[in-house]
Formats: C-alpha cells, sequence, structure tokens
C-alpha cells in the first residue's frame, strides 16, 4: 500500500527541522547506542548472579561482571549526556532561527496600517522595544513610530489589526515556537530509539529463548498503534489549546489599546468578565490536553506491564520446570532466566519514550500548521528588505506617475530636490498613504515612483531610505540614551541640530541631558517638545528628504511656529519637504501643495 502523502503542516515541520538534520541523526546515534549497551549489563548482572545462587563461581568473576557492569554504565551515561546536548543545541538552534525569522517578518510587514519607520534596524527598536547600537543605523528616517497617528483618521480599522497582529506574533514567539524544543530534543532521538532498541533486544533474545523474544515481538508494536489513533486525538486537543493562546494574546492587546476608553466608560467589570471567560476557555483547551496525555499514558503502561509481566510469567514457569519449550530444545538456566527478565523493561523503554514523545510531534504539528496560515495570510511585505545599505546615488528627484496605493488613485507629481510640498486633503484622501509609497513601505498596486532617476523597488528601497528622515505625529521613543536616538550613527553635530530645531531647551530641562532615557511615549517631553526633538534628528541624519505626517497637529500656535521654523531651516539647507498636513499656517509656509481628495472627486494639480 502506497503511503499517503504528508500533510502541509509535516511538510512545513520538515522544513524547520532540516538545517539540524545533522545534529538530530548524530544525536539518535548516540542515544541509541546507549541503549544497546543494556544487553552487556544485563548479561554481566545475569551472570553474577546466577553464580552467586549456584555457588562455585570464583570472586575473579563476578570482579569481572561488576568492571564489566559500571564500564558499560559509564558509557552509556556519557553517549545520553552527548546525545541530550546535541538535541538540545538544535533545537535551541531552530528555536532562535524561526523565532529571527518571525521577527524579521512581522518588522518588514507592509500591512494597511499608516506608515511606520523603515524598519532597518534603527526603526526596528521601535516596533521591539529594545536598544540597537548607534553604528546598527541603516536609514536615516527620524522618530520611530509603529503607526503614525495620521493613520486614526484615515485608517482606522487597519490600526487595529495591526494589533491583533502583533498579538499573534507575540503569541507565537514566546508561546507555540517553544513547543519545538521537545519535539526536537525527544521526539526524534525516540523515533530512531523505539526502531533501533527493540529489535536489538530481539536479536539478543530469540537466541536464547524463540517463546520469550515471541512475546516481546507481539507486545510491542501494541503500544504505537494505540498511541498513533490516539494521537488523532491529541493532535486536535493541541491545535485548539493553541487557537485558545492566540485568541488570549490578540484580547490583552486589543482590551491594552483600548484601557482609556475602557475606564472612561467605566467597563472594567466587563474586561474582567472577557478575561475570565477567555482564560475558562484556555483552562478547559489544556485540561483536554492533558486528559489525552493521560489517556496514552494509561494505555502505554498497560501493554508494557502486560508484556514485561507475560516475559516474567514464561521464565519464572520454565524456571520451576512447568514449562518445557521455547528454549531450543534444552531447559532455561537461571542465568538466560534472569538475562531475558532483564532484557524485558529495557524493551518497551524506548517504546514508552517514543509513545510520551508523541504528544511533543502532535504540539509541533500544531504549531507548523500555525506557521503556515500566518505566512498564508502574511500582508505585503515593504519593499526592500530593511536592511542597512549605501545611500542611492544621483540628485534626490520624485516623480509620481499613474500611482494607485491601497486602492487609492494618487496624484501625479514632480518633485525637484530642495522643494517643499504639503500634501492636503479630507481625511482618507490617502496623504498617510503616499507617504508610505514614498518611503518604500507599501508596494503600489499601480503606476511608478521614480527616485534619484531610478524605479523605487526592492533593489533601491534600502538605499533610498538611507536618504530619507521620517517625523511622525507621535514619537515612539526606544529604550537607548537620548543622544543615540537624535543621532544614531553617531556622525552628526547635535549641538548644531539642537540650536537649529530650538530643541536646546527641552534637552538642558532633563535632568540627565543627552543621556537621558524616555518612555516609549516619550514621558518628560511634551508632545510638541517631542516633535521639536525629531526635527533635531533630522538635521542630526543630513538626510536628502523628509518625510513629516502632521508635524504641527494638536500644538499650541506658538509650540507649532518653532517646528515650521525647524521645517524651514531643514529646507534651507537643500533638504526636500514633504508634510501631510490640515494646518493652513504649514501649508502656506510650503512652497507647493498637492491636494489629495477621495477618488470619487476629481484630484487638483499641485499648485
Amino acid at each position: 500500500m502506497r503511503r499517503p502523502p504528508p500533510s502541509p503542516a509535516a511538510r512545513r515541520l520538515a522544513a524547520i527541522e532540516a538545517p539540524v538534520a545533522p545534529l538530530l541523526r548524530r544525536s539518535a546515534r548516540l542515544t541509541t547506542a546507549a541503549a544497546l549497551l543494556w544487553p552487556v549489563q544485563a548479561a554481566a548482572l545475569a551472570w553474577a548472579v546466577s553464580g552467586w545462587v549456584e555457588g562455585g563461581a570464583p570472586l575473579s568473576d563476578t570482579l569481572i561482571c561488576a568492571l564489566a557492569f559500571l564500564a558499560a554504565a559509564a558509557v552509556r551515561a556519557g553517549l545520553d549526556h552527548r546525545a541530550g546536548a546535541l538535541a538540545f543545541d538544535a533545537a535551541d538552534r531552530t528555536l532562535e532561527t524561526e523565532r529571527a525569522r518571525l521577527v524579521e517578518a512581522e518588522s518588514l510587514r507592509g500591512d494597511d496600517a499608516a506608515p511606520a519607520p523603515s524598519p532597518t534596524p534603527e526603526t526596528a527598536v521601535a516596533k521591539s522595544g529594545a536598544a540597537t547600537p548607534p553604528a546598527a543605523s541603516g536609514g536615516a528616517l527620524a522618530g520611530p513610530a509603529e503607526t503614525p497617528p495620521g493613520a486614526r483618521e484615515s485608517d482606522p480599522e487597519p490600526a487595529a489589526g495591526q494589533g491583533a497582529s502583533s498579538a499573534s506574533a507575540a503569541a507565537m514567539a514566546a508561546q507555540k515556537l517553544p513547543m519545538l524544543v521537545p519535539y526536537l530534543a525527544r521526539y526524534r532521538p525516540a523515533a530512531l530509539r523505539a526502531v533501533a532498541g527493540p529489535l536489538a533486544i530481539l536479536v539478543v533474545a530469540f537466541p536464547v529463548s524463540w517463546a520469550a523474544g515471541l512475546i516481546l515481538l507481539i507486545a510491542g508494536p501494541l503500544i504505537p498503534l494505540f498511541m498513533a489513533l490516539i494521537g488523532v486525538a491529541a493532535a486536535k486537543a493541541s491545535r485548539r489549546q493553541l487557537a485558545e493562546i492566540t485568541d488570549l494574546n490578540a484580547l490583552l492587546m486589543e482590551r491594552l489599546a483600548a484601557l482609556p476608553d475602557i475606564r472612561l466608560l467605566d467597563a472594567r467589570a466587563r474586561l474582567a468578565r472577557d478575561f475570565a471567560a477567555r482564560s475558562d476557555g484556555l483552562r478547559t483547551r489544556t485540561m483536554a490536553v492533558l486528559r489525552v496525555a493521560f489517556l496514552s499514558s494509561t494505555v502505554l503502561e498497560l501493554f508494557a506491564a502486560l508484556g514485561i509481566a507475560m516475559a516474567a510469567v514464561y521464565v519464572g514457569f520454565s524456571l520451576l520446570g512447568t514449562l518445557n519449550f521455547g528454549a531450543w530444545g534444552a531447559p532455561l538456566t537461571l542465568a538466560e532466566g534472569l538475562f531475558l527478565l532483564l532484557l524485558a523493561p529495557e524493551f518497551f523503554q524506548p517504546l514508552r519514550d517514543f509513545a510520551a514523545a508523541w504528544h511533543d510531534r502532535a504540539s509541533a504539528l500544531a504549531v507548523a500548521e500555525d506557521l503556515l496560515q500566518a505566512e498564508a495570510a502574511e500582508p505585503p511585505r515593504i519593499l526592500g528588505r530593511g536592511a542597512p545599505a549605501a545611500p542611492l546615488a544621483g540628485p534626490a528627484t520624485i516623480v509620481l506617475s499613474g500611482l494607485v496605493a491601497r486602492g487609492r488613485p494618487l496624484p501625479d507629481a514632480e518633485i525637484a530636490p530642495g522643494d517643499t510640498l504639503a500634501l492636503t486633503g479630507p481625511s482618507g484622501a490617502g496623504k498617510s498613504t503616499l507617504l508610505a509609497a514614498l518611503a518604500g513601505l507599501i508596494a503600489p498596486e499601480r503606476g511608478r515612483i521614480e527616485v534619484a532617476g531610478r524605479a523605487l523597488s526592492d533593489q533601491t528601497a534600502d538605499a533610498w531610505r538611507a536618504r530619507l528622515a521620517w517625523i511622525p505625529q507621535t514619537p515612539h521613543f526606544p529604550d537607548a540614551p537620548l543622544r543615540e536616538i537624535l543621532d544614531p550613527r553617531g556622525t552628526g553635530d547635535l549641538a548644531a541640530a539642537l540650536a537649529a530645531a530650538e530643541a536646546e531647551g527641552i534637552v538642558a530641562a532633563l535632568p540627565q541631558g543627552l543621556e537621558a532615557r524616555l518612555s516609549e511615549s516619550g514621558a518628560g517631553v511634551s508632545g510638541g517638545e517631542a516633535r521639536r526633538l525629531m526635527v533635531a534628528r533630522a538635521f542630526a541624519s543630513r538626510a536628502d528628504v523628509l518625510l513629516a505626517d502632521e508635524p504641527t497637529a494638536d500644538l499650541d500656535s506658538r509650540t507649532a511656529e518653532a517646528v515650521i521654523r525647524g521645517l524651514r531651516r531643514l529646507a534651507g539647507q537643500g533638504v526636500t519637504v514633504i508634510v501631510a498636513t490640515h494646518d493652513p499656517a504649514l501649508v502656506a509656509a510650503m512652497g507647493r501643495e498637492l491636494r489629495l481628495v477621495p477618488a470619487s472627486l476629481p484630484a487638483e494639480a499641485p499648485a
């Protein structure tokens, strides 16, 4: 009968373990070799005990048996230790690789939220909240932020989806991927040992007694047979448990994002009930997994106990002379009987280990299935790799033609180096979408973006972003000294940059100055001060093009004027400044206006 083809989850699991397959094979061979030493120990022990019982055995024979037993035990322990080290090393490598792949995919996610900063190492910091060395910066995008608040007006629904995706990614990295470790460290070695170990026991048992060998041969295969049947239920229970973990994480992320609204609406009781219901669901799913595990353990122990008991009954009655068959025509001796009794538990031990690890495989398959679903539903990636790159050569020209992004037609435009352009229009017209497209953070469905004389594509996006600076409406700060945030490359003149942005007083007021660490939301500075710090960061980056999303929104007139002056000073240095804004004062400060309108209305030509 032809074997059915492996399932997609099984193929994905095989792909996960392929890079460490050599290590797993070495581990399996070592642990199998260790198991094969038990017949040597059993023979030494049976010979010694037989000599004591029957009498007449010299002390030297007993010492030889003891030394052989201890030597085999020492070698076996060493082989087991080395095999375990290799298996866990392979598991740790796999976990590290899969987590790195997951984090990379998440950082390069081109979702439908408004543009996040370029996922070069410095801006990936904003998503993960970890510090990054200044030298790691690959782009000049200033002001890392997960989702610029401009998206709240035009794209509220995708922004919410981003939280759910982050919850799924967090659950996968922290709770699901670690389930691969027991599979790689226990199941793979146990699978080989379950084949080689019992076969080796049968090879040495049959020459002693064909009846004892037959008992083991009949009882042994019943264990994996029933484990396969129970494994179907185990796989279903594991999938349900993983789904419940994902739902609980998504609920947590969603409620944390809505915490101010929950407090305003006094919905804390409803929040507690929601979490109680989800927690009870997870408890139910977990208990279902445990029920299957206990059921399989009961079946395993039942058949192992029956097999050992049948072998013991045969050996006992043979030694008493009641049974006179099964020993190849000669009575079974005490040494042979003890040898068979010592072999019987070891015959079932690899099968026990394999059955116990069967649930690890079910969990690993469930994780692989979740990975497949996540990869199939993965939104389009940003252009490029988000890696450090040398700046794209050529004048910083920008040409837009026939552009359609996120389903929105966008107007054609030509932007020369040093131009200042205000993107205006009602909410939902596509201002944030156009900024994201200019940064290569989304791939347009149609049309062409030409930067520095070349098409913006996967091949040029990283190099183009190395020439950009970004100012979000609400800056997010990584856990790093302010000096590293403002000048991640360590090559700018911070004093001049702070002076140009009128931000020296902000830094001077901080207790630790440039060594201060702000919270993620910039606690310690106001919203306007945070944006001026981002203007200073744009100065320090020496970018050729600045993209700013609502840089003066919600600011008082005095603070907004300071931000506008900073932007004009940047433009005075030859920087191309492109802002999305509703602020008439900022529009007036720009040299040109490009008004975006919803798709149902005709677009206006740039002023």
